[in-house]
């Protein structure tokens, strides 16, 4: 932590406390930063000064001449104190005239401290001010912080994230590549010429960022400029290893950055990093760069497959066929493109795979996988605008096996209308087997005859048979669950046998309206073969 970010607080603080009773009697009526209260009475304090203290004296070791405390004022000046307070009486009856004129000269403020405040008093409000300014900016910290990382989930991420820190920074942000493109932007675009200056200290900073002799980047660097008000920083964007991307993150701002600013900042610099990062793996990756080179020459994907895997999964070997449409674009103008490395970016993080290939509304993605886990579908998988279908863990050499399921499972997903759906090792089941769509039109046809139904009406109806099925046949449990009469529950079931022409007693009457109530468009049920998110 640098001198600037130590926890301090302004003096006008301490001279508005009412306990303490402070007057400042000379020196600048600037809000001059204290960071720690020390107490002195030897002639020279300054070798034992650090800098942003309000340094206290009762004047036992004053200089009793003019010349001696100019020099004593001198001294603690250069030391980098913030402020004198002098405690008068029982030393001093009141603060030497030849101290208040020292003070004025060498723009030190000097405060009056009454007979009533003792010393310690004094360090007791500093330090109290001190933790509850940082408590605030804790506060203000934790609050951008949650909303930054709120921000990377939107299917917009990258947007986003620069919006949430424009907005708690006060500052333009802006996302470039190696060459100076604004990739995106957010907040209050300045007046020339600052775009333009912080676009050339953007790409000066990404410059520094050189390729050594092992074939990686070196670490993040960052930039400064303040020229005529405008406070300009720039940040190259950690990669996953620890070493700079090709992409930078920009600000400028009219006030200089605070410690609060600089801890936001760099939150959002490494989500940005992780939003960005798949677009870069096969880049950066000499393994996977081989393993394409080794497929191209005529290498099967079991051989390969090893060398894909990214670094730290667990197991090698096994791997997910993500297939998936997109529904919902994120502008009627611009759909996702396989060539829109940002947004590519986003949807590679969400599934946790730098593999994928979009073209147009399709995706396809290989995400690798230990044999027995359960495929881990992202929860934003809807606020990203596509519907997916995910395969069962599968070898390289089973992977064309995989593809026909994940094929399925999306096609399942789009016709039940849900984000997504994980194929499962079981498909021989009624609901697997019977097209959704076919089965929701028989679920309609067969209980089109109670859309007519006089009071208690169709839903009411129709909750009673569920209610009563899922009973197996009992009348009172029936009853006690729909908070009705035992009588009230023969009436609606006679009235529904009668409407639909069926006899409740058949088991096979039950089954078939069974399983048309699940297969209802408003009905929510669990296919067995399919697991739905």
């Amino acid at each position: 932590m640098t001198e600037s970010e130590q926890p301090s607080v302004p003096l006008s603080v301490l001279l508005a406390d009412p306990a303490l009773g402070l007057r400042q009697v000379a020196g600048p009526a600037g809000n001059q930063q204290v960071s720690t209260v020390g107490t002195t009475e030897i002639e020279d304090p300054s070798p034992y000064l650090v800098g942003g203290e309000l340094l206290l004296t009762a004047g036992v070791r004053l200089p009793l001449d003019a010349e001696g405390i100019d020099t004593y004022v001198r001294r603690v000046v250069a030391a980098g104190v913030s402020a004198l307070g002098f405690g008068v009486a029982p030393v001093h009856e009141e603060v030497p005239p030849e101290l208040v004129a020292a003070c004025d000269r060498h723009g030190l403020p000097l405060l009056r401290l009454p007979p009533a405040t003792p010393f310690v008093a004094v360090g007791q409000a500093t330090y109290a001010a001190i933790a509850e300014a940082r408590n605030r900016e804790l506060r203000e910290i934790s609050r951008a912080q949650s909303a930054l990382a709120t921000a990377a989930a939107r299917p917009d991420a990258l947007r986003a994230v620069l919006a949430q820190l424009g907005a708690h920074t006060g500052a333009w942000a802006v996302l470039y590549d190696a060459r100076g493109n604004e990739l995106f932007s957010a907040g209050s675009r300045p007046a020339s010429p600052t775009p333009g200056r912080l676009r050339e200290l953007a790409v000066r900073t990404v410059a520094r960022v050189r390729t050594g002799s092992a074939g990686r980047r070196s670490a993040p660097a960052a930039a400064a400029d303040h020229q005529g008000g405008i406070h300009l920083t720039v940040h190259t964007l950690p990669g996953a290893d620890g070493t700079a991307t090709a992409l930078a993150l920009g600000q400028a701002a009219t006030t200089a950055p605070t410690l609060v600013h600089r801890q936001v900042t760099s939150t959002a610099a490494v989500l940005l990093a992780l939003l960005t990062s798949p677009r870069h793996a096969l880049g950066t990756d000499t393994h996977s760069a081989g393993a394409l080179v080794r497929l191209m020459l005529g290498a099967t994907p079991a051989e390969v497959a090893g060398d894909l895997t990214p670094v730290g999964t667990s197991e090698a070997g096994h791997w997910v066929v993500v297939h998936g449409r997109q529904t919902t674009p994120r502008s009627a103008t611009a759909p996702l493109q396989g060539d829109d490395p940002a947004q590519l970016a986003t949807l590679g993080t969400a599934l946790g795979t730098p593999y994928l290939y979009v073209d147009g509304a399709e995706l396809k993605a290989l995400v690798p996988s230990a044999p027995d886990a359960r495929p881990d579908v992202p929860a934003q998988a809807a606020d990203l605008g596509w519907v997916l279908g995910f395969s069962t863990p599968a070898p390289a050499s089973d992977l064309a096996h995989a593809d026909v399921q994940a094929g399925r499972a999306l096609q399942r997903a789009i016709a039940a209308q849900v984000p997504a759906v994980v194929h499962t090792g079981d498909p021989l089941t009624v609901h697997g087997i019977v097209p959704s769509a076919d089965a929701r039109d028989l679920a309609r046809t067969r209980f089109a005859p109670l859309d007519g139904a006089a009071s208690p009406g169709a839903p009411v109806l129709l909750d009673t048979l569920r209610t009563w099925l899922t009973l197996h046949g009992s009348w009172d449990r029936t009853a006690a669950a729909l908070h009705v009469h035992r009588n009230t529950v023969r009436h609606r079931l006679a009235r529904i046998a009668e409407l639909l022409d069926v006899d409740l007693q058949d088991p096979g009457v039950r089954m078939e309206l069974w399983f048309a109530l699940h297969w209802l468009p408003d009905a929510t049920h669990q296919d067995s073969s399919d697991q739905r998110l």
